[in-house]
Formats: C-alpha cells, structure tokens, sequence
C-alpha cells in the first residue's frame, strides 16, 4: 500500500493507507492500532500559523531579508544559498519556502558563471534536513512526543539544530566540484551564447506554478514584519517552555489524557498547539490579515494533503507494527543491540516510501524505544527520516529542476541518479554521524 500511495503522490498515500486499514482489520483480523492524532494536531496548528503569516506577507518579508544576504556575497552562492535556506527553513517550519530563493539561486549563480546545479541541489536538500530540529516542524515535535522525557523537545533541538547545519555544510562541500565548470560544459556554454541574460530573466522573474510563497519582488504588506515578529515570540516560547518546563502548569497525577501526561505535567503537544494557533490569533488581530486569505494561503491548502497522508499511512503502520511486535523485535532485537546505528537504514528507508518526516518518526522512532534503543541514540539517527529527496518526485525538487533553464540540474537516465543524490547522502550520514558525536557529550 505505501509503494503504490507513493506512485499516487499527493493524498494517495493516505488513502492506500485506508485500503490497508480495510485488510489489515477485516481480512487479517488485526486490532487497530491508536491513529496518529498528537502529530495531525500539530501539522493542523504549526501549518495554520505559518500560513497565517504567509498571508500576512511575512514569508515574502523574510525571502527579502535573505535576498539580500545572498546577492552580498554572490560568489559564495554554493555555501551561502542553502544556509541562507536553512536558517529561513528552519524558522518557519517547513520546506517549502525555499521555492522562492530558487529564482535568486538560479540568477546569482548564471550571474557569477557558476554551475547553477551545485548551489540548487545543496540548498533543496538543506531545506529539507532543517526540519529535523526546527522548532516550528510537525517532524520535531512528534520526535519529543514520542520519547516523553522533560527536556526530551531541547535534546531535540541541540543535537539536531547543529548535526544537521554541519551535515548541510558536508553536503556543499560535496557538490563544489559536481559536474563540469561553466567554461567546461558544452550545454553551458551554448546557454550562455544564446543569451543568458534574456534566458535567465524570464526564469527568474517568474515563479515556478507549484510556489505556495508568493514572488518576493512584488512590495510588502503592512502586517509582514508584524506577522513575523509574533512568529518568533511563538517559537521563542516554545523554545523557553522545552528548556524550563518547570514553568508550566502542572496537575495532580494520574490518568494520560491527550494533553496532560500521566504525571500531571503538560505535554509538549498541547503546549504546541495552544501557542501556535494562539499566535495565529495575534496575526489575525494584530494585521489587516483576513481569514479568506489564510484559507486561499498555498500553505493552508498543502496542510490537508499533509493530513490525509499522515492519517492513513501512520495508522496503517501503527496498526502492523503494534500487532507484530513481538516478530519484530526478534528479527531486528539483537542487531539493534548490538550496532544501534542499523535502524537508521531502516529509518531512511521507511523515509523514502513515506515522503513524510512527521509520518515517518511516527512509525518508526516508538519502534525503536521498543527494540530498547535509548533516547540519545534515535536523537542522533534522527536526521534520518530525511530522505524523501531519493526517489525524485518531491515538489521541491521538481521545482529546482524547472526553474534551472540550463538544464544542469536533472533526473538522471536511471531516475535514482538525479542531482540531489550526492548532496542528500553526505548531508544525512554527516548529520548522523555528528549527532552521535554530540549525543555523547551533550546528553
């Protein structure tokens, strides 16, 4: 069901995930597992926000700010692009912003004859690893759901925040001598002798048709800056609540509920939640923002694809998972125990037929708390569940691959062969193996 939903793309996992609810329940007899609600909550909350401040135009306010910082130092694009990518990744929450730092990419490096795949490639893949650590990302929040310790949501982020920068630094490094030089390549230089300049700005002035965030050049709303300010009060509370949950409110023990843990203390979901779509809130109240233009915001719309997949595939997978476990710890138990480094080839394989950081952790990180793999350890193999760049379908992607008019950036002959592969797998093994390395003297 996962192979064929992935083929389907969009909400076709989430509904081959349905079909196999249907067999596992009636054909198999097997008892459903608990869907994933905690980590729907948090996609509905954290996308609601985040698309709030897109209508506000403070995402547009934001690609400004970073527009900037690139054409200041156009001949480090291959370095400064995708960390200029990371960074506004990392604070929104999710991948798709980097649909409209493509277009200044792509110039800047036609400008300064640079091959526009390295910089491109690197900076996809960097909008992707930044998520496993942001604090505005459904994928880190479901990861400290799912491990329940205090602090667990700080680990997070101090392990993965900087695993994953060194990881993305790795994997520019990697793509600096990718490919032939401008001056080497016959396709760039016909390129450039049919007139980049005419070329490059149609490219550039236009955003590609899949862009959620609107083109940077057109001026600012009133609210953009305000929007953004009220963003990152939401983040920094986040931030401050994982860091200090003394602060929080705490209730006598007794039964977990959906907000509250079984020992009184609030969980990091509800928290979450109740911050997110307050601060969506202030926006609202604070900017001309109306909420017909939130719910036409491409953010919004992309939220229920989200939705719909996670539903359906996590809780066919949860429902397997919990009715075999037994089987599979057997199988997989003494080989986890020994090198725990192995579930993270699990991890990343589950990551590429799910197309899904948050679904994925979800699977996969209660599998393994239940092989016995401590906390440090699956914090570390978290970047892992980066991987739905291999099979090269993801919108982002594809986007890259359109708005290079040069055509250095591609799909190669044998599909697995794309651009984005030698980028992907340094920047993921390097952040896991430093997020081991930090594991060991941070936690």
């Amino acid at each position: 069901m996962i192979l064929i939903g992935s083929r389907l793309k969009g909400i076709g996992l989430g509904v081959m995930g349905m079909v196999g609810m249907l067999i596992f329940v009636f054909i198999f007899h097997l008892r459903p597992g608990d869907p994933p609600l905690d980590v729907m909550m948090i996609i509905l909350s954290i996308v609601t926000t985040a698309a709030c401040m897109q209508a506000a135009g403070g995402l547009d306010y934001l690609v400004y700010l970073a527009e900037k910082i690139i054409r200041s130092h156009p001949s480090r694009i291959v370095f400064l692009g995708p960390t200029v990518v990371f960074f506004l990744s990392l604070f929104a929450g999710t991948s798709h912003v980097v649909y409209s730092m493509l277009p200044i990419i792509f110039e800047v490096s036609v400008d300064r004859k640079i091959r526009p795949e390295r910089p491109l490639s690197i900076s996809v893949i960097a909008s992707h690893i930044a998520l496993t650590g942001s604090p505005m990302a459904a994928a880190t929040a479901a990861m400290a759901a799912i491990l329940m310790y205090p602090h667990a949501a700080l680990d997070v982020m101090k392990i993965g925040i900087p695993a994953c920068f060194i990881g993305m630094l790795a994997g520019a490094v990697s793509v600096l001598r990718m490919g032939k030089d401008w001056d080497k390549d016959p396709a760039l230089l016909a390129f450039n002798a049919a007139g980049a300049g005419a070329v490059s700005g149609t490219a550039v002035g236009a955003t590609p048709s899949s862009t959620p965030v609107g083109a940077v050049r057109r001026p600012l709303k009133s609210g953009a800056k305000t929007s953004v300010l009220i963003f990152g009060l939401a983040i920094l509370t986040i931030v401050l609540a994982g860091a200090l949950p003394g602060l929080l409110p705490h209730w006598s023990a007794g039964k977990a509920t959906f907000a509250v843990n079984a020992d009184g203390s609030l969980k990091i979901v509800t928290l979450i939640e109740i911050v997110t779509l307050g601060a969506t809130a202030a926006i609202l109240l604070l900017t001309p923002t109306k909420t017909a233009e939130v719910a036409k915001a491409s953010l919004f719309t992309s939220m229920a694809m989200a939705l719909v997949s996670v539903f359906g595939v996590v809780w066919m997978s949860a429902t397997f998972m919990e009715n075999n476990q037994t089987q599979i710890k057997d199988t997989l138990g003494m080989l986890t125990a020994s090198y725990p480094w192995t579930f993270s080839i699990a991890i990343f394989i589950m990551g590429i037929l799910m197309f899904s950081q948050s679904a994925t952790t979800k699977v996969m990180m209660p599998l393994g708390l239940a092989l016995g793999l401590p906390a440090p350890a699956l914090i570390a193999m978290f970047p892992a569940v980066n991987s739905d760049w291999v099979v090269p379908g993801y919108p982002t992607l594809l986007a890259a691959i359109n708005m290079d008019a040069t055509g250095s950036t591609r799909i190669g002959k044998w599909v697995l062969n794309h651009s984005f592969i030698r980028p992907g797998f340094v920047t993921v093994v390097t952040a896991i193996l430093v997020g081991f390395a930090l594991a060991k003297v941070l936690l």
